[in-house]
Parts: C-alpha cells; structure tokens; sequence
C-alpha cells in the first residue's frame, strides 16, 4: 500500500518524534492502512514513554532512536513543527534526498479521502473529537479517528487511544489550530467550539479558522461565541443557537440537559463541558444518529486522558489531573474543582518557555482572579523539551505577580518539594488541582501525589 502526497506515491514513512500524540495517532493509522511505517523519538527506550514504544511497535511500526539511523530506507520523513533543522534525523533525510513532509500533508491526505468531521477550537478539541467518535460508534457509525489526546475507551481495549481504523467512511479528526497547518484540510464538516488566545492571537487565530471554514462544506459554530459568526455556519449550537438545550439540569457532578422530550447526560463535570456536548450532539444528530442511541453512547462515555480526572481519598481529599494549560482552560478548570471543593491547592507546570512569556499576563490574572483566598497556587519549574529556546522567564517571577494581586502562590524547587509543600498543607475536603501539558509525566505526579497523601 502507498500513500499520494502531491502527486507522488509513497510506500514508506518514516516519523520523526514519533512518540508525540498527534504523530503517534497518524503513524498507527498509516501503518494500519498498510503503510510501512518507521519513526524515531529523543525519549526511544525511557520508561515515561516505554508504552507508546511497545504499542507501537505492536500496531507494526520500527522504533529507532533519533541518531540519522532509521529514515535512510524510507521513502519519505514526516516531521511536526516541534522538530528543529538541527534533528539528526532531518540531518541525515536531506544527505539522502529524502522527501521531508510536515504532518499536517499527511493529515489533509487522509483528511481528503474520507468524510471527515474536523473539530477546531482553542479548548476543548480533544473531549469533543472523542465524543463525536465515541458516539458515532455507538450509534453503529464506525467511524476512525485521528485525534491529539488518548480516548480512555480505546485504552481499555489495549491501543494508546488517539487513532482508530473504523470500517465506514466517516473520519473524526481534532484539527489543531497552533501552528496553523489545518488550512491545508478540506472536510466535509468542520465544528469551530470557541476561539481565545492561545498558541496565536485571537486575531490570527479566525483567520486561520475562516479559511478552514470556507474550505468545508459544513460549518457549525458556537453560538455563545459571538466572534464565530464570521465563519457563516450552516448549524449553531448553544444557548442562543439552532441546535439548543430546553433546559440545564446539572453541569456537576455531570453535565445533563433537556431537549424535547429527551434527557442527554454525560459523566463528566463544568459548565464547558455542557458546550462540548451540546457540540457532539449537534454534530452526530446531523449525521443521523438516533436520539436513543445518543442518549445511551453520552451517558456511557469513557472521556479523555487527563481531562479532569479525579481520585478520591480519605477524609473527602480529590486529586484531580488536568490538561488544563492556557489561561481559559485553567479558569475552566478551577471553577470546575470549586463544585468538588470549598478549597483548591492548585498545582502548575508551565509547558514551555515560549508560551509562558506570551500568556505571562492572561495566566497572572486568571490565578489572580480564579483562586480564592485560602487557594494555594503551586507553580512547578518549567517543562523543557529540548532544543533552542530563550529562558527569559521562570515559574518564579508568575509566583511573584500573584503575591503582588494578593493570592498565595510558591514557586517550588522541585517535585519532591511540592509534595512536602502539599502534605503540610492539606486538609480534609481539599481539591488538588495538577495542571499543565506536553510532560508525559504529570499523570504519575499526581498518582505520586495520591500515594503519598492517601
């Protein structure tokens, strides 16, 4: 099997950072649809991502570490904007005449050969992609999936979760707006949740979403997002919009809400995932999926990795790990915890030198204005991934501008410090709040967490 990128067929690929969510997902549908696939990773052979690696190399794909040694019989390299010239691998692809593809040409690819639903948005993609899929397939769509964050579902049947290879037609893909690559697709349905500043402007951000829009032949919006009327949507969603709730019943410790005579719930907590149902739902009942097999799929869904997920300890004390990194994630987040808990020990890693300096302000002034004054904000070192970046900017000096607004933060050394910080601290009914991306490593921070307190 072989795959037409510009004209051109290739029967090899080969990944650079394949370890990574959105490049894993595409190299295990690839792989799956007959592609040879190879791939490489600065993490091959470490424990934190040992798991990706056999799944992997379970689903058919050659693991190499990132020294030049594994693209050289491949017909082409595909990279993500995270990956810099200075990469072995890239190195050695352009001494061979290698062809070197972002991910982004592969997606629009696949994107173009199915009915692809693509959910944009700056939060929210993930839980709505796999509530789109997760419904479709339990409304007997079998539908595959592309996305940038594991399904818990398809963990539980023994995949990393983020692809799937479904049988119909349709595609779900979640299309990231960050590096503005999702122009290049042209989807039959393309669902916009909500724009904020994030990776870009907001300014940048519709741009890039307008271009997306005119290049799909269905466009649905949020209505309660003023700033997406410009995309001229077929469909809305939302309080104000075509497809809209008859009434709330709850958004904790679920979200439930009234539509004619039927009553559609889903376990999963906060006002903003109230939206991202009524999304799903809106999409999957223009695909024709029935009212009854939407009830039964929402109120069975699994959810997402590390999207609010909660452990409950003795004396009513909640860990609860959170994707949340950009300041409406984490005011999401925090409202969210204060449903659970009277008091938040919140907990932040920043994800990278880069964005910390570009929301410096937006994430002072959420923490600022977020937390209440017995919260506790602990901000973690920031995540460094490699390569050049300019650490101009630390955890510190975000401590130090919350202090100045009259909240409590500490900037610890160190994650042995934060736990000692957090077991001091701690009392019965607490919600501890672990947030931040990109660190395959935050999940076992906040099992370490659990363990030490309960």
């Amino acid at each position: 099997m072989s795959i037409l990128i510009n004209g051109k067929s290739y029967e090899s690929l080969h990944f650079i950072g394949i370890f990574g969510s959105g490049m894993s997902a595409l190299a295990q549908y690839c792989v799956w649809n007959g592609i040879k696939v190879s791939g490489s990773d600065r993490l091959f052979n470490t424990n934190e991502v040992s798991d990706i690696q056999n799944k992997l190399i379970k689903a058919g794909c050659s693991i190499f570490p990132q020294n030049g040694s594994g693209c050289i019989n491949a017909d082409a390299v595909v990279i993500s904007t995270a990956i810099e010239d200075s990469n072995p691998d890239i190195i050695q692809a352009r001494k061979n005449s290698i062809p070197i593809f972002h991910r982004s040409d592969i997606l629009a690819t696949i994107v173009s050969q199915k009915k692809t639903i693509a959910v944009a948005g700056t939060s929210g993609k993930s839980t709505v992609t796999a509530m789109i899929w997760e419904f479709l397939f339990g409304c007997a769509k079998d539908a595959s999936l592309i996305t940038g964050a594991p399904l818990i579902y398809l963990e539980e049947k023994g995949l990393i979760g983020n692809a799937y290879k479904g049988s119909s037609d349709l595609l779900v893909i979640e299309a990231d707006e960050s590096d503005g690559s999702c122009i290049k697709y042209m989807p039959y349905i393309s669902v916009f949740l909500n724009v904020s500043k994030d990776h870009k402007t907001i300014k940048e951000t519709l741009s890039i979403f307008n271009i997306l829009a005119k290049q799909s032949e269905i466009v649905i919006t949020n209505s309660d997002d003023p700033r997406l009327k410009i995309l001229n949507p077929k469909r809305t969603f939302g309080a104000n919009g075509t497809f809209f709730p008859d009434s709330v019943i709850s958004v904790i410790p679920k979200v439930a809400f009234v539509k004619g005579e039927n009553i559609f719930s889903c376990p999963i907590p906060g006002i903003h995932n109230l939206s991202n149902l009524l999304a799903a739902i809106c999409v999957c009942d223009l695909l024709g999926c029935s009212d009854s097999g939407l009830i039964k799929s929402a109120a069975n869904f699994r959810g997402v990795k590390r999207r609010f997920a909660i452990s409950y300890l003795s004396n009513n004390i909640k860990v609860i790990d959170d994707y949340a990194h950009n300041p409406e994630k984490i005011k999401a987040a925090i409202q969210t915890a204060k449903g659970f808990s009277k008091r938040i020990l919140a907990i932040f890693q920043p994800h990278g030198f880069g964005p910390l300096k570009f929301f410096k302000n937006e994430l002072v002034n959420t923490f600022s204005e977020s937390l209440n004054q017995e919260d506790i904000l602990f901000l973690l070192p920031v995540y460094y991934a490699g390569g050049t970046v300019k650490k101009d900017i630390s955890s510190l000096d975000i401590a130090i501008a919350v202090n100045k607004k009259n909240k409590k933060a500490i900037a610890v050394e160190n994650r042995e410090a934060l736990i000692k910080y957090i077991k001091e601290a701690v009392i019965p009914d607490d919600a501890i709040l672990v947030m931040g991306a990109r660190d395959p490593s935050l999940s076992e921070l906040a099992n370490n967490i659990c363990k030490e307190i309960g």
